[in-house]
């Protein structure tokens, strides 16, 4: 975002292009975004051809990018886009299974966000949905942004492995909670995992209809089995289980075992799942048996919570500034005194496992 010239009272407006195929969508985007005193939207684009143009004339300061169109398909421009002129990029996306599949794909490609195209003929809710773009747009505009590498140079994660079985306990657990960028470092997180890993609890901030394809993708690519939460499953090692994005997710206990529970009460911090409703429920439940994991996100989700997890005997970790693509969710944590230790993405696995192993089981080799 650019800075206020000298002399102005107010800083300089994000300058946003829209790109989407539809003349209807792109004209709602342009009142959404013309309507929010910090933002404007410098340009709007039918395709990818158009746009990539008016990128090098205009230099907006964040693109919203609509995920299927013609001529050239979203996800080939967002991959030549973020290897060769890196910005950050909102996803447009239709709310169906393909449209939620190309979505997370998009997220591994280095878009920052995503946003569900509006249901024009509804006009209730529309200034929620209004309110959510614009946040995300401001996210986006404030988002670390990295150059993509290519996928040969991409180097493979570091595989943890247990050695006896030792974290094959049903005692133990990892709750993880995230927001913006959070797909891709719960990705990176999971993918280290050994298959006798304590249970893991996950809250993703993400609209129904995209986690289930969220977890899928993520299970096809792990050691651990990863599922969509359902109510009252036993939660075991080796297993991931991720909140649904119609439901808070908690644990619960059912005499000697850890289940999940949902609940579809009102929004918390703003959002349902919320990290702090699963933060809030491991404390009760797991205690000192827990291990706290927050990573990158925008606004203080989590940290009431993660402080809970904290006074109730949980060890927990927050992902490091530098290795964030929003500090928001980390940094209130650690401000608010829940955290123990702070460090760098890739090395948050192997710390959190290295700590389990130390309290209450043998040693770990990577």
């Amino acid at each position: 975002m650019r800075e206020a010239t000298a002399g102005s009272a107010t800083a300089a407006k994000i300058r946003v292009l829209v790109v989407d195929d539809s003349a209807l969508i792109r004209s709602v985007l342009r009142e959404i975004i013309g309507s929010q005193p910090d933002m404007e939207v410098v340009g709007v684009a039918p395709d990818p051809i158009v746009a990539r143009e008016m990128i090098r004339r205009l230099d907006p300061d964040v693109l919203t990018l609509d995920v299927e169109m013609p001529r050239m398909d979203g996800l080939d421009f967002l991959e030549k886009l973020m290897r060769l002129r890196p910005m950050p990029v909102v996803m447009v996306s239709t709310l169906t299974e393909r449209g939620s599949e190309i979505t997370m794909r998009a997220l591994e490609l280095g878009a920052v966000d995503f946003v569900t195209k509006p249901k024009i003929s509804i006009q209730h809710g529309m200034q929620d949905y209004a309110d959510t773009i614009a946040d995300k747009i401001r996210t986006a505009a404030r988002a670390r942004i990295r150059r993509a590498a290519p996928a040969a140079a991409t180097a493979a994660p570091a595989l943890l492995q247990s050695l006896g079985n030792p974290l094959a306990s049903s005692e133990k657990l990892i709750i993880i909670g995230a927001s913006t960028g959070g797909t891709e470092a719960i990705r990176e997180f999971l993918v280290q995992m050994p298959p006798d890993c304590p249970g893991i609890m996950i809250v993703q901030h993400m609209p129904e209809g995209f986690t289930r394809s969220f977890a899928q993708r993520l299970d096809g690519l792990c050691r651990i089995s990863v599922a969509e939460a359902a109510h009252g499953e036993r939660v075991l090692p080796g297993h991931a289980y991720l909140a649904p994005g119609h439901s808070h997710l908690l644990l619960a206990r059912s005499g000697a075992n850890y289940v999940t529970a949902l609940d579809q009460g009102p929004p918390v911090n703003r959002h349902r799942p919320s990290v702090d409703v699963l933060f809030r429920s491991a404390a009760l439940h797991a205690g000192k048996n827990a291990v706290g994991v927050i990573l990158t996100g925008m606004g203080r989700d989590g940290a009431a919570g993660m402080l809970a997890m904290r006074e109730a005997g949980a060890w927990n970790v927050a992902q490091d500034e530098a290795s964030c693509v929003v500090f928001g969710m980390p940094r209130e944590a650690i401000a608010a005194g829940a955290t123990h230790e702070t460090a760098p993405l890739k090395e948050l696995p192997g710390m959190v496992l290295g700590h389990l192993a130390r309290h209450g089981g043998r040693s770990l080799r990577v």
